[in-house]
């Protein structure tokens, strides 16, 4: 009996990618056999996001691309964009099953309530309103066509916490993935160990709001009390992680206690890498926004981190136009951000999302488009500016860098890429030994190509688990 062929796509964050992995994991007991998303499948599973419309429209643009590969393929939406509008999704072409937040995590019980071998319109959907189960997800070391991600035994998301309490005025995620709750610890420990013996040099600790951790963790039909900070310290005592380290994904300024970065200042495991969403420089925006910090507190944050952790990587989030976003608004993110030690900027343009506070905002006061793109192309040539000013501040340091499992060929010469604990992107000239380990290496110069920091690999030790 043939396998079916079953093919996964990700959209959106880390956390996705550790959910899909875990979803993808439970096909393979099954008779099913796992292909690249650009190859013919029997199965597409698209996990969708939904933080921006334009996600909304590449989700339309992924099943048109698996309808061209096999136009009677089952094509099942699962992700944030399906729990949010499943009617929406049920009657695009193409698609024939949503799956909500909860039922995603069932999804083999899903497929035998429906017949796979006919198209359904609209599709059919399973979702339960409420999101409130906590479900253990990591992305494990496997082929690449699993979730058409690019990090094969190199690195692993691993979620620890999910949902979030905060009412951000533009953000849809608390709708999507409902209230904070969190993974308990043991199980985290287990994961990390688990990993480890696998191969996975780096892992990334992820969710939602990972600083909020701590709220409701049930094990055992026991209520457990944990904070962040005794999850890391409990991470930092793991023996296995020697031959490894931890990485931070996102995490709220006002979350990022300073006995926090003390703690990583001292720490052999966690990598000096900080991502501080800061939204805006103007506080009248921060209010608008409904953060739960002024940009006073961000300044102090970065500060703590640069005299304890000085080639710490500082990277940062911003929305530009959101509604009432004056010039003089602008202004003031744009000179705050000038001013301040960070490395790096994702910039991202304010979307209307329905349902949130924005959303309902009066239309006078949006930003055209037409500035909104100005705003945005402004600040990115200011994170290019400061990224690179980051990176040659490191030339000629020794650092670390774990060299993925994959090369690029350049015009002239093979390259094995990586990124150091401090997270510059880094090349080194091929060398097949060096796949998937840990090697110390001296950073020589930037490559004014492609910006890519060129290493000095003549007196590295191997840091590889074999």
């Amino acid at each position: 009996m043939l396998k079916k062929k079953v093919a996964f796509y990700t959209m959106g964050c880390k956390l996705n990618y550790a959910e899909t992995s875990t979803i993808a994991r439970k096909f393979s007991d099954l008779n099913y056999e796992h292909v690249s998303f650009n190859s013919f499948a029997d199965i597409y599973v698209i996990n969708s996001c939904s933080v921006t419309k334009n996600a909304e429209t590449e989700f339309k643009c992924i099943v048109r691309s698996a309808m061209r590969k096999n136009e009677k393929a089952f094509i099942i939406a699962i992700g944030c964009y399906a729990q949010l509008y499943p009617k929406e999704i049920s009657y695009i072409i193409g698609v024939d099953l949503v799956l909500g937040s909860e039922e995603k995590f069932h999804i083999i019980d899903s497929l035998e309530k429906v017949n796979l071998s006919k198209k359904n319109y609209p599709a059919k959907v399973l979702l339960s309103k409420k999101t409130c189960s906590y479900f253990s997800s990591y992305s494990s070391p496997s082929s690449t066509t699993t979730i058409g991600f690019g990090y094969n035994r190199t690195r692993s998301f691993l979620k620890i916490q999910d949902g979030c309490d905060y009412k951000c005025s533009y953000c849809v995620i608390p709708m999507a993935r409902g209230p904070s709750r969190s993974e308990h610890i043991e199980n985290i420990l287990k994961n990390i160990k688990c990993l480890l013996k696998k191969g996975v040099k780096e892992i990334v600790l992820t969710g939602v709001n990972i600083g909020d951790y701590g709220k409701k963790i049930f094990h055992k039909n026991e209520r457990l009390t944990y904070t962040f900070f005794d999850l890391i310290q409990e991470i930092d005592q793991i023996k296995e992680i020697e031959m490894g380290r931890i990485r931070l994904s996102s995490i709220e300024p006002n979350l990022l206690k300073n006995e926090y970065i003390e703690f990583f200042s001292k720490s052999k495991h966690f990598v000096p890498h900080f991502h501080l969403p800061l939204q805006s420089g103007s506080n009248d925006i921060l209010g608008k926004m409904q953060r739960r910090y002024r940009r006073e507190l961000y300044q102090e944050k970065v500060k703590t981190i640069r005299n304890l952790i000085p080639d710490a990587y500082i990277g940062s989030d911003i929305i530009v136009g959101f509604p009432g976003e004056t010039h003089r608004h602008f202004l003031e993110t744009y000179h705050f951000l000038k001013q301040l030690d960070i490395s790096s900027l994702h910039i991202f343009t304010y979307s209307r999302r329905p349902n949130t506070k924005s959303y309902t905002i009066q239309q006078d006061n949006n930003v055209s488009n037409r500035i909104q793109k100005k705003r945005n192309k402004t600040l990115r040539i200011l994170s290019k500016k400061k990224y690179r000013s980051f990176c040659e501040k490191q030339i000629h340091t020794k650092k670390t860098v774990l060299f993925e499992n994959n090369s690029s060929t350049t015009t002239n010469n093979e390259y094995l890429y990586g990124y150091t604990e401090n997270y510059i992107r880094t090349k080194i000239s091929f060398i097949p030994t060096f796949r998937n380990t840990l090697q110390d290496v001296i950073l020589k110069k930037i490559d004014e190509k492609d910006g890519i920091m060129i290493a000095d690999a003549s007196t590295t030790k191997s840091k590889s688990m074999g």
